[in-house]
This record gives structure tokens, C-alpha cells and sequence, in this order.
């Protein structure tokens, strides 16, 4: 990188602070949101994957990137205006790409496409969009979760998100036992292992379509568990202490892991039957 791209890059950093502090706190404010903290880094990383590939492109600066770059610096002052975390987050991800378009050309762009793409995970979702999907999916777990207990013998029974125990002690299945976090998490990491592990398109699609049973089905678990807890033990001690917190990161670790293991499932028994041709 010579003086002068280094210079424009650390002037974008430099009035991008105010950005990116509205946008850190977008992100602290909901637990689905904390993994835009990590995304740059992982594009970051993801980036150094094509470092071999880069060192022989040539550099072509695009008058086009220029001129993009000057549009999304017009339109990241009007986001910084209105404080609109999610415009902010798409201003930020357009004006990474036309910095580069601008300094290093469109070979580069091309070549650090996934990267690049991969910073769309850092843009915090309208909560017009996230509160419906949170609504709808309470709803899928507390339903699924109370059929699959009724069939097992539990007197259970359910009125909207609120599950009524026997010796009527209730439960509301709140937001966090939704499995939205455990979704629009593991959405990012679906397409990492995808991205790297596979290079099949089929088997990629397999794994990040995976995500949505993935997380509803431990989500499901966590609700059974927890309502089992509550009727065996103690409805305070399932619901309020650190095994009910540590049951949330349970279940994001056991879906990671799940979507590894679809990956591997795919690769073994999705593969094309091989034909011998012999002469």
C-alpha cells in the first residue's frame, strides 16, 4: 500500500468514527446484533485467504470508484444526520467497495467479493423487520414445544407465549428462546463454513439453508429442557439461574457444530457416484 492509499484509508477511517460508534451501539443493544463487532475481522481474514492472488493483479484505480466514493460520502453525512444505525451499516459496506474500486481498481473488487460481501452481516436489521419475525418465531417454539410434551405425558397447555405448568405455575417464552439470535447469528457462520469448507454451490446452499431448522430445533430443546427443569426442580432455578444462560450459549455452540456436521454429511454421502470407464 503506498503513502497516498494509506493516507485516504486512515481520512475514511478517521470520519467514519462517529459512524461506526452509532453503529456499535446498535449492535451492543440486542444479543442477535453482537456479531457485527466480528464481521469486519472475518472479512478481514477472509480477505488475507487471496493475498497470493492480489500480489499479481494489476492496480487500475477506477475513476468510477471515485466517483461512488464521493456519492457515499454524501450519503453517509445525511445517515449521520438521522442516526439510522441500518443505512449507516449499507453507507459503510458501499464505501469499502468504492474504496477499493477508487484505489486498487475492478479486478480487486472482483477478486475480494466474498470478503466484501461478507461485511453485509455488519448492518444491524430495522427492528420493523426483526419484532415480527421474533413475534412468529415465539409462537413456532411454544407450540412446537408444548405438542412435543403433550405427546410425551405432560400436562401442559399454552395461551399465546405463556406455558401453564401443572400446580399452575406459568412460563412465558420470551424473546431470547425464540432462537432469533441463535438465526441471524449462525447465518454469517452457515456461509464462512460454507464459503470455505465447500466448493460445491449445491452443498454451500445446503449448509446455510441448514441454519433455520438448525436454530429452531435447538431452541425447541432449550424450551423442553426448561420446562422439565421448572416441573422437576424448581421454575425460579430453571428460568433465572446460570444454567439458563449458559443453556442460550449451548445452544449456539451445538448449532455451530450441527452446521459442521451437515457439511461433513453432504461431503460423504451427497457426493456424485463416480462411473469406471475402462477402455
Amino acid at each position: 500500500m503506498s503513502r497516498f492509499e494509506l493516507f485516504v484509508v486512515l481520512l475514511v477511517l478517521a470520519a467514519w468514527l462517529p459512524g461506526l460508534g452509532i453503529l456499535a451501539e446498535a449492535w451492543s443493544a440486542s444479543d442477535f446484533a453482537t456479531h457485527g463487532f466480528l464481521v469486519p475481522i472475518v472479512a478481514i481474514w477472509s480477505a488475507t485467504a487471496h493475498r497470493e492472488t492480489l500480489a499479481i493483479l494489476p492496480i487500475r484505480p477506477s475513476t468510477g470508484g471515485r466517483i461512488a466514493l464521493a456519492v457515499c460520502a454524501v450519503a453517509y453525512l445525511a445517515a449521520l444526520v438521522v442516526r439510522q444505525a441500518s443505512l449507516l451499516g449499507v453507507v459503510f459496506v458501499a464505501m469499502v467497495v468504492a474504496l477499493v474500486l477508487a484505489l486498487r481498481g475492478p479486478r480487486w473488487v472482483s477478486c475480494l467479493r466474498f470478503p466484501l460481501a461478507y461485511l453485509v452481516f455488519m448492518i444491524p436489521l430495522p427492528p420493523a423487520w426483526v419484532t415480527p419475525l421474533i413475534v412468529e418465531l415465539q409462537l413456532i417454539v411454544s407450540t412446537a414445544a408444548v405438542r412435543l410434551l403433550q405427546a410425551f405425558g405432560v400436562a401442559i397447555f399454552r395461551e399465546g407465549n405463556v406455558l401453564t405448568l401443572p400446580g399452575d405455575v406459568s412460563l412465558f417464552v420470551a424473546e431470547a428462546c425464540s432462537g432469533i439470535t441463535s438465526l441471524i447469528t449462525l447465518v454469517p457462520i452457515g456461509v464462512f463454513i460454507a464459503y470455505f469448507t465447500e466448493s460445491d454451490l449445491r452443498r454451500r446452499l445446503g449448509i446455510v439453508l441448514a441454519v433455520l431448522p438448525i436454530a429452531l430445533a435447538g431452541n425447541l430443546l432449550r424450551v423442553v429442557v426448561t420446562v422439565l427443569l421448572a416441573i422437576r426442580v424448581d421454575a425460579e432455578f430453571a428460568t433465572q439461574g446460570p444454567l439458563h444462560a449458559w443453556a442460550g450459549v449451548a445452544t449456539y455452540v451445538v448449532g455451530c457444530l450441527c452446521l459442521l456436521g451437515v457439511g461433513a454429511w453432504m461431503r460423504r454421502f451427497g457426493a456424485a457416484p463416480r462411473s469406471d470407464v475402462s477402455g
